[in-house]
Parts: structure tokens; sequence; C-alpha cells
């Protein structure tokens, strides 16, 4: 159990990097070098700027969630000798 919320979380982890990255920091939308300039003509500027918002705050949420499920796991396996 301890194994799966691990890998969960490095994966939330990454995810959430390339996100941020992904971000204008000027909060203009979704950086050009990552084909933002499709992904704006398809959206518009402002809705590609709110979704790549939700995604960055629902997986902040999630690592989060996440790095408390993992502590009561290990908190909860009662391992002795620690």
């Amino acid at each position: 159990m301890v194994n799966l919320l691990t890998i969960l979380t490095g994966l939330v982890c990454l995810l959430l990097m390339l996100v941020v990255l992904i971000q204008n920091p000027k909060g203009g939308g979704i950086d050009s070098t990552f084909g933002g300039s499709q992904a704006n003509q398809m959206l518009g500027a402002s809705r590609s700027t709110d979704m790549i918002e939700k995604i960055t705050w629902g997986l902040a949420a999630a690592l989060f969630a996440l790095c408390v499920l993992t502590a009561l796991a290990v908190a909860g396996s009662g391992t002795p000798g620690l």
C-alpha cells in the first residue's frame, strides 16, 4: 500500500512540475514552446490559462492528499524497531 502511494506521489510530482513549466510567468497562457498557439486558438487565451491553473491547483491538492495518506499509511503499518 505504501509503495503504491509513493509511486502515485511521484507521478503527481512529475505532472505538477510539467504543468508549472508550461505556464507563462507573465500570466499570458500556455507557453508557445509547447504548442501554445494552437491551444490558444482552439480554447482562447483566457480559457487555456484557466484550464492550466485549475490543473495546477488540482495536482497540488492531490499531492497534499497523497502526502497525508502516505504518512497515515506509514504510521499505521506498525513496523516495530523504528
